[in-house]
């Protein structure tokens, strides 16, 4: 069985305050986009895993996708399995695509062995591997709280405009970006922001990853101001950086041009 683990943009994200475990609560919603790596996992004589794609740093055995495997074994008898990940994700650019790949790795052994395992019990696996996991178990538009694993349902369709996002060829850790950021209320409630038309969000919808990244790498605040040049919408860093997404009108600026070490993504949401 094959499966196809997309990205996602964070449209919006506050970090609002410190928590008693050491990590922070944040605001932001989650919005899938489909920049997608590609699992197969199939059923062998011996436990096997490979790699292909963009390269993944640390030890192959410390993936989320055998992480994944492991703790379903754990509860469940799960016979070996062959693993392949074909990595087509950019890796530390705030688009949670190692994430994706340990939830669709939860999904597609639930079908394969007929597991029957719930949503609601996926997502509470899902949360063991990783603050934004859970998100991809459902995949769809939500307004995540908490650690961003906590979900709310949201009113927003973005269905039909147009999505450039543009990796720098930047990796940045999530260490390193929450590092330069101080916890603080938001003005405004980026729920109540999310509610304004679209074409208000470049004055109210923020990143606060911004502030502290754009001082250290200004070729992403380039990016993001070449976005808004091109007429986008509303341009802005995703998650904890490196890369920036601008929204549009439907096809508009699908011609941009960037460096060739840079990777893009276009697309319709």
């Amino acid at each position: 069985m094959i499966l196809f683990p997309n990205a996602k943009i964070n449209i919006g994200l506050n970090v609002v305050s410190m928590r008693p475990d050491g990590f922070r609560n944040l605001e932001s919603c989650f919005y899938p986009v489909h920049w997608c790596d590609a699992l197969e996992i199939l059923p062998a004589e011996a436990m096997q895993f490979s790699l292909s794609g963009i390269p993944v740093p640390g030890a192959s055995e410390t993936n989320l996708c055998l992480k994944a495997y492991e703790l379903l074994k754990a509860d469940y008898d799960l016979p070996p399995v062959f693993m392949h990940l074909h990595k087509n994700i950019p890796i530390g650019a705030g688009m949670g695509g190692g994430s994706a790949d340990a939830a669709f790795a939860l999904k597609l052994l639930n079908d394969l062995f007929k597991l029957n395992i719930s949503t609601e019990q996926l997502e509470d696996y899902a949360r063991r591997l990783g603050s934004d996991c859970a998100f991809f178990i459902r995949n769809k538009p939500v307004f995540a709280v908490e650690k961003g694993d906590v979900f709310q349902d949201i009113n927003l369709d973005l269905t039909g405009y147009g999505c450039t996002v543009v990796y720098p060829d930047l990796h940045i850790t999530t260490a390193e970006a929450y590092s330069q950021v101080v916890p603080q209320a938001p003005a405004q409630p980026l729920l109540t922001a999310l509610q304004g038309d679209i074409s208000t969000w470049k004055e109210t919808v923020k990143n606060d990853f911004e502030a502290a990244l754009f001082p250290r790498y200004p070729i992403i605040g380039e990016i993001k101001a070449q976005l808004y040049q091109a007429g986008a919408l509303y341009a802005a860093m995703t998650g904890s950086g490196s890369a920036v997404f601008g929204i549009f009108l439907k096809e508009q600026a699908m011609e941009l041009t960037f460096p060739a070490a840079y990777r893009v993504w276009r697309g319709l949401l």
